[in-house]
């Protein structure tokens, strides 16, 4: 729709506030460490140029020797136990009490000393679980560390360790012959004997823990100036802990906060620079998009969300950014937009990618080719099929580019490109569901597809369906009118299925008062002849306002509404206006009463629509279908309508009204052509001419 300068000018600004937030947001959101720009793999060839140590480079011990080395400390690092004779003196406050409440009456001392001194004597060496002192036995330990309540450590034999088991048996098997071995079992030994020496796991894992840090993770210093590697270089074993050594102090170098201050400056420039460009390209190239600001928030937005997402794959995730699906941006601004400003869009966001990810260049030319093959594989989304063949298209150029990188730099496949086809896999898989997002965007933005103008262009829709039984003359109409801003709206490069959908529901508000129009009068009296011009044309334009609340009632899209908004514009009902006049001459007569609330059409697809209308409808009046006569009815009418300036708003020039007459004229003379007479036979004629005569 045209908007005035001034109007213009705050939506360019508004659209442009909403990139500089975009990349504000994209640069706090940003891996805070600077990314290392080689990639390399154990028993490769070294893709990269030459590389020379810019500093001295700590040699750090490979993984595996530094867990062998922590694991010997483990083994060689005696357990921990501990002792709690709190244990040991209420066991033995426990049988005192007993013997003297129990058992004194009935046996001798000499049986509460030999338990006593027994229980005092296996305290002392020690009671441990049966399954603490399996396990001790199990790996062979002979000696522990054993903490005493004043928390020193000694050493201490584990052979004088007993489990509470072979205390009890001991016991009872060592009772001397002075004394009853059933009266010491009727004592219920199994109630004083507890674990008193546990595992003390803590300890153990805090002292492990001290010494395996005293390990060095270095095993020596790679000079500065030194040649690390050459490109064609197979990377063995000991240049691949180089270049791990070189990759973790460069990370930890870029952390400083000068290098990180200088990171995001240079980060947000670029971004801003790359936002900009792509400002600049709606503002000058399509300012139409950018006139209304959801726009540049659904563009913007999405760019957002998957550099948003690329970040967080690479600094928190570390899945591989190849299943991230970044088409699915470029397939809805193409179905939305055009196919330009979707290459625009996801070169930009690439590009912004880019500075996240791994390999970039990599990245890069894979992300560019398969988004081209998208934006040229389909122009107009109208059914699941053609988003399948897409995304099919798109997997092969995943996988053919990439294998073909391997072979341009190594030679042969290696395994990172084999496992990669796997990403372009689940990529593929989310590439469907832009399905899904059509319909989420059409609903959030208030947008419209070609699959939702499929949908309702269907003549069996509920509004349409009505429409040809309330109306059948409209209806055959607006068939007719379809079919003209179609064919004409192709001719001049116009959305054709967003021209065809709006010519099928432009005079639905006609079935309210369906007889009041001359398309619907089967030949009888003519409703009109019993009301004045004023309310006739009353009549007649009510039907737009009444086309209007049916299309809001059933929830038709606003782009939908619009045709049926602007079809008559502000032009007047001419007949009406016209008889009017006529019947008071030489008065003053105010035209308001005759005039349609308009708006005038704004785009081309609307303007084509008044032309098709107004040329149908006109056709009709026509005695002969000749050349010469629709060719001067067509430039008679679509002259009128340009005289009367109602397509001001509108983008058409004077060559697309040119291409349009041209159109009009040959679709109407093929619409209404004659067709030749059958003859009848002549026995036939004979016999009925004989029935004629007994008449």
């Amino acid at each position: 729709m045209w908007k005035p300068q001034k109007y213009r000018l705050t939506t360019s600004i508004q659209s442009l506030l909403i990139f500089v937030i975009t990349g504000i947001i994209i640069v706090i959101f940003a891996p805070k460490e600077q990314k290392f720009m080689y990639t390399f793999e154990k028993g490769q060839v070294w893709k990269h140029e030459l590389l020379v140590a810019p500093y001295d480079i700590t040699l750090l011990k490979p993984k595996e020797v530094l867990q062998e080395e922590r694991d010997s400390i483990a083994k060689e690092i005696l357990p921990y136990y501990m002792v709690d004779r709190e244990v040991d003196r209420e066991a033995l406050r426990r049988w005192e009490h007993d013997y003297e409440t129990l058992y004194q009456k009935t046996y001798s001392e000499d049986y509460y000393r030999y338990v006593k001194n027994k229980l005092e004597d296996f305290y002392q060496r020690g009671l441990v679980s049966h399954d603490d002192l399996e396990e001790m036995r199990a790996a062979q330990i002979l000696e522990v560390n054993l903490i005493n309540e004043e928390k020193e450590s000694s050493r201490y034999s584990t052979t004088l360790f007993l489990s509470l088991k072979e205390a009890y048996q001991d016991i009872i098997s060592q009772t001397p012959d002075y004394l009853e071995r059933r009266n010491i079992q009727h004592f219920n030994i199994d109630n004083y004997l507890r674990a008193n020496t546990t595992p003390d796991k803590i300890t153990y894992d805090k002292v492990v823990r001290e010494e395996q840090q005293k390990i060095s993770n270095s095993t020596g210093v790679f000079v500065a100036g030194r040649r690390i590697i050459s490109k064609g270089d197979v990377i063995d074993d000991y240049t691949y802990n180089v270049l791990k050594s070189y990759k973790k102090m460069f990370e930890e170098r870029s952390g400083a906060d000068r290098t990180f201050l200088g990171r995001v400056i240079g980060l947000f420039v670029i971004i801003m620079i790359l936002l900009g460009a792509l400002w600049a390209y709606f503002i000058l190239f399509r300012n139409s998009i950018f006139q209304n600001a959801k726009n540049a928030v659904f563009i913007a937005g999405s760019i957002l969300i998957f550099v948003l997402i690329t970040e967080i794959a690479v600094s928190l995730w570390h899945f591989d950014v190849y299943i991230i699906p970044y088409i699915i941006l470029p397939l809805l601004v193409r179905i939305f937009f055009d196919s330009r400003s979707a290459f625009f869009v996801h070169t930009v966001t690439i590009l912004i990618a880019m500075l996240f990810v791994p390999q970039p260049l990599d990245f890069v030319l894979l992300q560019l080719a398969a988004g081209m093959v998208t934006i040229f594989s389909l122009k107009n989304l109208t059914s699941r099929s053609q988003l399948i063949r897409t995304t099919f298209l798109v997997f092969l150029t995943y996988v053919l580019l990439s294998l073909s990188v391997s072979f341009l730099q190594s030679g042969v496949i290696d395994k990172v490109q084999l496992k990669r086809v796997l990403s372009f896999g689940i990529n593929m898989i989310f590439l469907m569901f832009t399905y899904v997002l059509v319909y989420l965007m059409e609903k959030i933005f208030g947008y419209i597809s070609n699959i939702s103008l499929v949908e309702l262009s269907d003549i069996n829709r509920p509004l349409l369906r009505q429409l040809s039984e309330y109306a059948p003359g409209t209806f055959q109409h607006s068939m007719q009118v379809s079919i003209l801003a179609t064919d004409a709206a192709q001719s001049i490069d116009a959305d054709v299925q967003l021209t065809r959908t709006g010519a099928l529901y432009h005079d639905i508000g006609k079935m309210l008062n369906a007889a009041f129009f001359t398309e619907n009068n089967q030949g009888g009296r003519n409703p009109h002849d019993d009301l004045d011009y004023k309310e006739s044309a009353a009549i007649i334009i009510k039907h737009v306002t009444d086309g209007i609340a049916l299309a809001q009632k059933h929830k038709l899209p606003p782009q939908v509404i619009d045709f049926i908004r602007t079809h008559h514009g502000k032009g007047r009902t001419k007949y009406f206006y016209t008889m009017y006049c006529n019947e008071h001459p030489g008065e003053v007569i105010d035209p308001t009463p005759f005039t349609y609330p308009g708006p005038n059409p704004f785009s081309r697809e609307t303007g084509i629509l008044m032309l098709a209308d107004a040329v149908e409808a006109s056709s009709r009046s026509l005695k002969e279908y000749t050349e010469t006569s629709i060719k001067e009815l067509v430039e008679r009418i679509v002259d009128s309508i340009v005289a009367e300036r109602l397509l001001d708003n509108t983008p058409l020039t004077f060559r697309n009204i040119k291409t349009i007459k041209e159109v009009f004229i040959k679709k109407l003379l093929t619409m209404n052509h004659s067709r030749i007479a059958y003859p009848r036979a002549q026995k036939e004629e004979q016999e009925t001419q004989q029935e004629e005569h007994k008449l």
